[in-house]
């Protein structure tokens, strides 16, 4: 198996998806906790050197035991040394400090660098993947919820693992350092600041699950949302001509009420949640300053062990309460991971083993060909025939019969299953072929083509990494679209508006076939893509491809008899199925023939215009 099938055999879960991100960003998070250590020690050393101060210093009471940090800085001169120098303390508070802040400075450098390498892996690796997911996947996915998943989803588990992630781990050693601290000085009134940590782990724990389900809701929603925005700006020239601005204005609002209303639910939740907390911390700060109050008066722990255990359950009251606001990030930061997974564990088009780049300059043949977009639901049903190498083949049929879906599985944007039939290129079956290499020599162009938003010399010349301008002109000539592309003020430097606006229905579907032109494929697929344009046009677009196409499979789709008469051979579908077959002539001499009967139905249109412009 090679390592790309490996890769894709391989299902993610929520650890697994995290791992595979962090490469490459890891070592900047390593760093940053690191640096949290450095930080968390040096906090913890600032009440011992105050305690030293206050009962030994200060105080002067010979029978109060001197700690490790007094040890020290006895060694520097004595007692009397340091009481004359009360100043020595400030220095090493400033000192200190300055430790903290440096590494603190370090901590949130790393957090950020790691954060945005992270982030942009996931994006790269998101879009690569998406790349190559089946077209099918595509019309099955709405464009602004895998955007949002895209966006959204991928700050919001970024900023979880930057910050509250890291922020774990640093609250982790804060509550072990300082629980340690506070031991070695009182045990009674450690076990007081204790109590509240299984309390804040238990109720964390059961909010985290409602946490979580409500902000999936919000999550589902505002992908929603952003589809109906996502829909409404490319589809703005379509409300706008219908009148439809109200519509989907209240379609919009009716939505974005559904999606606050759920984040009012969650906040409410995420409200009862902080209080809590807050209460729970309040009451252990209170416990603890009272009960030491009282064992102070009692001469049970010195004034300078009193204030340095204050200062140790002030440390630990952040770290208790941040730790219910990881929880609570986790559960969001989970239903977004989930949300990637999706896109990650959506298997990616791929080749069948041993799949080689065949020659596509041979016949074309459907052999009993069936599919349905639906299960039980055909669209063409055994359909076969054969296109010979180097001719013109027209399809005929009406709106839902199939032309488009028997084009779409000769590019193999959707797959035939074994018993589905089959399409060969050259007596190769297409599944043989590379993916990448079959739609390399097999231009399409669709009814609706779409263009980027880019000149249009970009646009046309796509195909081609620097294309000279030469080639583009040649091919826009061919598609009938060089004059209208002068008379722009910028020429091929026009840009394209989004989706191509700048243009008429009709410029956009003859720069559309320019850029399939410059592909220069062996096969060539017009589907429906003169519709926009008038009949005149239509017919020198046909006369400019026939004589500069020489040798290569020319295939026609249309509504328009006109365009398709002059194939070599004409298919004529009927409700998914091969209804008649043949040249022009011989589809004419079919009485009461399907293609007879459209082509006296479009002949008979002019003629009858005429008469009335004549009376």
């Amino acid at each position: 198996m090679s390592n790309k099938q490996k890769n894709q055999a391989v299902q993610y879960k929520r650890l697994s998806m995290v791992s595979y991100f962090l490469h490459g960003s890891v070592h900047f998070f390593v760093l940053s906790i690191l640096s949290s250590f450095i930080v968390t020690l040096s906090e913890m050393f600032m009440p011992q050197v105050v305690r030293f101060m206050v009962d030994n210093v200060l105080g002067a009471d010979p029978s109060q035991e001197v700690n490790t940090v007094g040890k020290v800085m006895l060694s520097w001169g004595g007692l009397d040394y340091l009481k004359a120098r009360i100043w020595l303390f400030a220095v090493v508070l400033v000192v200190i400090a300055l430790v903290a802040a440096v590494f603190r400075y370090t901590v949130n450098l790393m957090n950020n660098k790691g954060a945005q390498t992270l982030m942009e892996r996931m994006r790269n690796v998101l879009f690569a993947h998406i790349q190559k997911l089946p077209f099918a996947w595509h019309m099955q996915n709405k464009t602004g919820d895998i955007i949002q998943r895209c966006t959204s989803d991928v700050d919001r588990i970024c900023v979880f693992i930057s910050e509250q992630l890291v922020s774990l781990v640093r609250i982790v050693i804060l509550v072990i350092m300082s629980l340690t601290f506070m031991y070695s000085m009182n045990i009674k009134l450690a076990i007081f600041a204790t109590f509240s940590l299984p309390v804040v782990v238990l109720y964390s724990m059961y909010f985290h699950n409602k946490i979580g389900s409500r902000f999936g809701e919000c999550d589902v929603q505002e992908g929603v949302l952003s589809a109906i925005a996502q829909e409404n700006l490319t589809g703005v020239r379509v409300v706008r001509a219908f009148g439809r601005e109200k519509f989907e204005k209240d379609r919009f609002e009716a939505q974005n009420e559904k999606y606050a209303g759920l984040w009012v639910r969650l906040m409410n939740l995420m409200a009862l949640f902080w209080s809590s907390g807050d209460f729970i911390s309040g009451l252990q700060v209170m416990l603890v300053l009272v009960f030491g109050t009282v064992l102070c008066v009692r001469g049970e722990i010195s004034t300078g062990t009193f204030i340095a255990f204050i200062s140790y359950n002030s440390m630990l009251t952040w770290p208790v309460r941040a730790l219910g606001r990881v929880i609570s990030e986790m559960s969001k930061a989970g239903i977004s991971i989930d949300r990637i997974i999706y896109i990650m564990n959506s298997p990616i088009e791929q080749d069948k083993p041993g799949a080689a780049e065949a020659d596509m300059h041979g016949d074309i043949e459907y052999s009993h060909v069936s599919f349905g977009y639906e299960e039980n639901i055909p669209v063409v049903e055994d359909v076969s025939f054969k296109i010979k190498a180097g001719t013109t083949f027209g399809i005929l049929g009406g709106t839902g019969s199939g032309k488009s879906t028997l084009m779409l599985l000769l590019d193999r944007l959707y797959g035939l299953k074994p018993d589905q039939g089959e399409i060969t290129v050259g007596g190769v079956n297409i599944e043989d072929i590379k993916a990448e290499w079959l739609r390399r020599n097999i231009g399409i162009v669709l009814q609706e083509p779409f263009l980027f938003s880019r000149t249009i010399a970009e646009n046309i010349g796509i195909t081609q990494h620097n294309m000279p301008i030469e080639k583009v002109r040649r091919a826009a000539k061919i598609a009938a679209v060089d004059d209208s592309i002068t008379q722009f003020a910028k020429g091929y430097d026009t840009i394209v508006g989004e989706r191509g606006v700048t243009l008429s229905g009709g410029q956009k579907q003859r720069t559309a076939i320019a850029r399939m032109l410059t592909q220069e494929a062996p096969i060539m697929i017009f589907d429906d893509s003169l519709s926009a344009v008038d009949a005149e046009t239509d017919a020198a677009i046909r006369h400019a491809l026939k004589e500069n196409l020489s040798g290569a499979t020319v295939i026609l789709i249309s509504h328009r008899v006109t365009t398709l008469m002059g194939a070599d051979q004409i298919l004529v579908l009927d409700k998914g199925r091969v209804a008649e077959l043949g040249t022009h002539e011989e589809l004419l001499n079919i009485e009461n023939g399907i293609y007879h009967k459209i082509y006296d139905m479009q002949m008979k249109m002019p003629e009858e215009e005429e008469v009335k412009q004549n009376e």
